[in-house]
Parts: C-alpha cells; structure tokens; sequence
C-alpha cells in the first residue's frame, strides 16, 4: 500500500513532462515530495504577500512579481526550478483569490489582450 496519499494536482506534474512526452521525467515520489515543498512554501506566503499588498499599495500582479524575484534566479544551486517558481506564485494567486499571473502572460504570448 502507498503511505503517500498526496494528491498532486495534474498542474503541478506538468512541470515535469517535457512537451511532445506523457510520461513525466521523475518517479511519482520525487514529485510529490517537490510538490509538498512547492505547496507549503505557497501557503506560507499567503500572510506576506497580503501584508505587503496592504503595507505597500502595491497591486496584486505587482506583489506576486516580488514574490516571484524573491524565489531568487534559477541557479545550480537553487532550491526551486523556474516552472516551480512559477507555480509557486500561481497557487499563491489562486489561495489569495488574485488574478493568475500565468493567465495574463499566456494571453499576451498567444496576441490575446
């Protein structure tokens, strides 16, 4: 039987399948164990980012964009990959009730304003 009950959101498993691929490139615990950390960091952030939205006036999309800087370059050294980076801030938006930063970006990828 799996200890692991975590349900990983399809979301999240699409960082790891390559395009053109079905199959993801890590076993089944490597990315739940990813998506644990990935996830916990996003709750975590809740607090912050409201605080700084408050503190600062900053708009929504503009606190996301710090908190997307804040997870620091991509680096051999870094304890998040860019598309984990980047789902970090979305799961952040979506817990928060904020537009999708993802959603804005892919519009202006495709022409769509």
């Amino acid at each position: 039987m799996d200890e692991n009950q975590i349900i990983v959101p399809q979301s999240f498993v699409a960082l790891f399948v390559p395009p053109g691929r079905i199959k993801p490139t890590q076993p089944r615990e490597v990315i739940a164990a990813r998506y644990e950390l990935c996830e916990d960091l996003a709750q975590a952030l809740i607090e912050r980012a409201q605080a700084v939205h408050f503190d600062t006036g900053a708009d929504e999309a503009e606190v996301l964009r710090r908190v997307e800087l804040g997870l620091g370059p991509v680096t051999p050294d870094s304890e998040f990959g860019e598309a984990e980076a980047r789902w970090v801030v979305r799961r952040l938006a979506e817990l928060l009730g904020w537009p999708d930063p993802g959603a804005a970006a892919a519009a202006v990828d495709s022409g769509e304003t």
